[in-house]
């Protein structure tokens, strides 16, 4: 992981230099438990599951973020930094990417294009972020 990568990320305007915030960082860990935890629930409809493991992924990746002391308005620079923040593998960070797309179109065109699988693998995604930033900070 490098500090470097984040700050020349500040340095272009692409990511805010901001003070940790405890009840932030708290707040975003709950939230992103309780949404992964609600879309392992088979009994909702694939797009409430995938919805469900995509924001748990962006709280819990964004609490990464804030945990080094960065801020990001952008959800996709949220994931590209999870190499930096939690050194997580590429097929983690590329899957949450792939899956920002797909959010994107369901939530501004209405086309939602996922599956059992797709959503299996999100949430697999969403536990390895957790994992990683369990292992990085004590959590609440």
């Amino acid at each position: 992981m490098t500090l470097k990568n984040l700050e020349q990320l500040v340095e272009t305007g692409q990511l805010k230099k901001e003070p940790f915030d405890q009840a932030e960082f708290d707040g975003l860990v709950h939230s992103g438990r309780a949404r992964l935890s609600d879309s392992r629930q088979t009994m909702l409809s694939m797009e409430s599951r995938f919805d469900l493991a995509y924001n748990a992924a962006h709280a819990l990746s964004q609490a990464a973020l804030r945990l080094k002391g960065y801020r990001s308005e952008s959800r996709y620079l949220v994931f590209q930094c999870l190499p930096h923040t939690l050194g997580l593998a590429p097929e983690v960070w590329r899957l949450l990417i792939h899956c920002h797309g797909i959010r994107n179109r369901g939530e501004y065109e209405g086309i939602y294009d996922v599956d059992e699988q797709l959503v299996t693998n999100l949430i697999k995604a969403t536990e390895q972020v957790l994992e990683a930033l369990e292992k990085l900070s004590p959590l609440p």
